[in-house]
């Protein structure tokens, strides 16, 4: 009898534990955001005025609200941008705990000054979307083909091109070896991990030290028993590997969250077209404020050399 009631008490500890490490990275039930509310750390201090006029400038764009359903049935929801009938699509992805507003401010004003609309996807457990489980990129990259197709749909011909910012980078890796419409011309990746097991290690390590490494475990059983995935099923650095469209890379060299050594390990792994750009002394997602004319620059050249460039229209 009592080593039944040992072998309970300890089961009944373990699920306990990965509950707590499940709400830890995962559980995000408070979806609504100000899109203003900007990283507290000091690193962000020189920017934070450029980056609230570069999303309030967004904010003030008129939009189309969309929804759609996920594969899973999970209604999804996003801003259309309209730019001009028959302009190449951007769709945004924004990261971890943001918004569509805050991450895609960049992306955004890059769309219209190539009169290109746009549609900026809040994510699953994000915004307007259902779900209360983020999961980096591992279900969310369904989301981003059901976007793709819904766009090709919805406006045939059009070229698409997929961009995201941090986890929506890594979101829109991890669709790049699926089945996407033959509309989607590339795929943008500003800051994106390499890897979801990686990046939470790493975010671990630097807030718990090498004790992080007890909790990973329960992590991973925390995922698979309250949040319905597996970390480890899908990872950027793994997609890139049967890539289908060609991919550019950006990132900051002084990402303190996402080091910028993880867009390397993703180029290396590429199989499809790929470039890299990197911004010298800009911090984690603050590449486009930090130099909006090199970003510009390595966008513009990019969508050229996929095709979308000579389809663009004067932008309003």
């Amino acid at each position: 009898m009592v080593p039944i009631i040992i072998i309970a008490l300890v089961i009944a500890a373990v699920l306990a534990v990965s509950y707590a490490a499940y709400r830890i990275p995962f559980y995000h039930p408070d979806h609504e955001k100000s899109p203003y509310e900007l990283p507290p750390e000091a690193q962000y201090d020189p920017y934070r005025e450029a980056m609230t006029a570069l999303i309030r400038e967004l904010d003030q764009e008129p939009f189309e609200p969309v929804e759609m359903a996920a594969p899973d049935g999970a209604k999804l929801f996003a801003r259309y941008y309209h730019a001009a009938d028959g302009a190449p699509v951007l769709i945004g992805f924004h990261g971890f705990k943001s918004t569509a507003l805050r991450d895609m401010c960049g992306g955004g004003k890059l769309a219209r000054q190539m009169g290109m609309n746009a549609l900026l996807v809040d994510q699953r457990a994000h915004g307007k979307s259902d779900g209360k489980t983020i999961s980096f990129g591992v279900k969310e990259r369904f989301d981003c083909l059901a976007w793709a197709r819904y766009a090709a749909e919805r406006w045939p011909g059009s070229p698409i091109v997929l961009m995201g910012v941090s986890m929506g980078a890594a979101t829109v890796l991890m669709a790049s070896d699926l089945d996407l419409p033959k509309e989607v011309r590339g795929i943008i990746a500003d800051c994106p991990y390499s890897d979801p097991s990686a990046i939470i290690k790493k975010v671990g390590r630097d807030s718990m030290g090498q004790a992080s490494i007890l909790l990973y475990p329960f992590i991973l059983l925390g995922a698979r028993l309250y949040g319905g995935f597996s970390l480890t099923a899908a990872s950027p650095v793994k997609a890139v590997r049967h890539a289908k469209v060609p991919i550019l890379l950006i990132h900051g060299e002084d990402d303190r969250f996402v080091p910028c050594g993880m867009s390397q390990e993703i180029y290396d792994a590429c199989a499809s077209e790929r470039r890299r750009v990197t911004i010298p002394g800009a911090p984690h997602a603050i590449a486009y404020v930090l130099d909006p004319e090199k970003y510009g620059r390595a966008v513009r050249a990019f969508l050229a050399s996929v095709g979308v460039g000579e389809h663009t229209v004067e932008a309003k």
